[in-house]
């Protein structure tokens, strides 16, 4: 097993998996400690680097792409301070950081895994239910259903229809997007049947976010969506394409008065019963 131990938290790898444990040093970012630990499968690994600084070096994981849905729905967007899978390592421990690396590569040559993309998310995700409340509203999930409410900084045409309740069947995607400079962020979905090009300030469907402290954490909302939707990889749902049979040949209307003939006959005879010549008539008639 191979261990480091720092404060912005702590990795552990057992040759299976890596646990990783955010610390407590104010470096560390309010999205980082919300997700709490985390246990990364050895396959869902693309690679592992570290770099070296003057004061500091850096630990970086490098996930196969598709594997982690927080990763999928933050599109690259996360700062340094919000990101799990980097750690800050101080100078006097850079011998323990290379060991931790080389235990790890030599895992993913024995185990051979590729560093290719995978078609299912290795990661679970955010657990749930969860909510939070940033910019202008508070996002909900259970699991089923993503609950926007909104607060006295919402623009009236948004908030003018009330809390909007959307079924998780009813969403195409979720993306979460940081305020940068001047320009806001947001947390949007996309919805089957009402696609719309409204800025997120208009838009019912997103929340608009300012830049503020809590804005990481609407990317928890976005990747616990992220992973009960399809995966990107996934096949598009197509619907079950209906068997073209062959159209059946014209029946031919003297053969079916001849038809209904015999079975007059054979109920006169006793071979049929009254039920059963009914039923038998019935299917030839729908034939003529």
């Amino acid at each position: 097993m191979a261990e480091i131990i720092q404060r912005d938290g702590t990795w552990t790898f057992d040759g299976d998996a890596l646990r990783l444990v955010p610390g407590r040093d104010k470096n560390v970012g309010v999205l980082r400690k919300s997700l709490g630990e985390l246990a990364v499968p050895l396959g869902a690994l693309a690679g592992i680097s570290f770099e070296q600084g003057k004061k500091s070096g850096r630990l970086r994981m490098r996930l196969r792409d598709g594997a982690d849905p927080l990763l999928h729905a933050t599109g690259g967007r996360l700062t340094d301070s919000s990101d799990p899978y980097q750690l800050t390592v101080d100078s006097d421990r850079y011998g323990v950081a290379e060991y931790f690396v080389d235990e790890i590569r030599n895992a993913l040559l024995l185990d051979e895994v590729p560093a290719t993309a995978v078609d299912r998310y290795l990661l679970p995700g955010p657990a749930v239910p969860l909510s939070v409340s940033a910019g202008d509203g508070t996002a909900s999930f259970d699991g089923e259903h993503v609950r926007l409410e909104w607060n006295w900084k919402t623009e009236e045409a948004k908030s003018a229809a009330g809390a909007r309740t959307l079924a998780l069947a009813d969403i195409q995607s979720v993306e979460w997007q940081p305020a940068v400079g001047l320009e806001n962020g947001h947390l949007r979905f996309a919805v089957r049947g009402a696609p719309t090009k409204a800025p997120p300030k208009y838009d019912p469907n997103a929340i608009e976010l300012w830049g503020f402290k809590k804005d990481p954490l609407m990317a928890l909302v976005a990747a616990a969506v992220q992973a009960r939707l399809p995966h990107p990889s996934s096949p598009p749902a197509t619907p079950a394409e209906t068997p073209r049979l062959a159209a059946p040949p014209s029946p031919d209307h003297d053969a079916l008065l001849r038809r209904l003939r015999e079975l007059g006959d054979l109920r006169s005879a006793g071979v049929l019963t009254d039920e059963e010549f009914t039923l038998a008539k019935q299917a030839i008639l729908r034939g003529m």
